[in-house]
């Protein structure tokens, strides 16, 4: 059964932005996207936790994807690969994670984009076809974000999508092995105007 559950595609929604597709990631991505990390580590490191040592391995993938796939069924999380809707290459990732209901509806956003693919504006794109999935089928009320105060790149793609900068919060997450202050930020269903939802399939 493992090793069916290894085997099979990952089902989840597809979003479709102007450029790019968010799809969910599947086992036939490990190669492509340990290349993109690997290429990447000396961009990315300084912005995400440390890597564990067996990071970029198809263990440590086959574990990713199997946290992944649970959290989409229990409808906390969900995780997009983003890749280019011309050529399909992977050009990062995007989650909306720790989903919560109740009196909160909302949810954390993470992302990245591999450095070859960074600056292009891709990584903005990926957050707007998010937010449009966030607050059209899913129907929540809030999503937040957090940032670095020195990642600027990550900083203004927040604000180019309608995040709101709420606050600092001290020694917030442990990235690259330290604790880091983080800059707060949030947007609301009612900053977005109308959403129908980012198409689906």
């Amino acid at each position: 059964m493992a090793l069916f559950e290894w085997m099979s595609e990952s089902s989840g929604p597809v979003l479709h932005g102007p450029d790019i597709v968010l799809r969910p990631p599947r086992p036939a991505d490990f190669r492509e996207w340990a290349d993109l990390r690997d290429v990447s580590r000396d961009y990315l490191q300084p912005w995400e936790p440390a890597w564990a040592e067996d990071d970029l391995t198809r263990p440590a993938f086959k574990r990713r994807l199997s946290i992944y796939q649970r959290e989409m069924d229990l409808g906390t999380a969900y995780p997009f690969f983003v890749v280019d809707a011309r050529t399909g290459a992977l050009m990062g990732a995007i989650t909306l994670s720790n989903i919560r209901r109740g009196v909160a509806d909302m949810a954390t956003l993470g992302y990245w984009i591999g450095q070859p693919f960074a600056g292009l504006g891709y990584g903005t794109q990926a957050v707007g076809t998010i937010l449009r999935f966030a607050f059209g089928p899913l129907q929540l009320h809030r999503v937040e974000a957090a940032c670095v105060p020195t990642n600027l790149a990550s900083r203004r793609v927040l604000e180019k999508s309608g995040f709101q900068h709420e606050g600092l919060a001290r020694a917030y997450l442990k990235i690259n092995g330290l604790w880091a202050d983080h800059l707060l930020f949030g947007v609301l269903a009612s900053d977005i105007g109308d959403v129908d939802g980012a198409d689906r399939v």
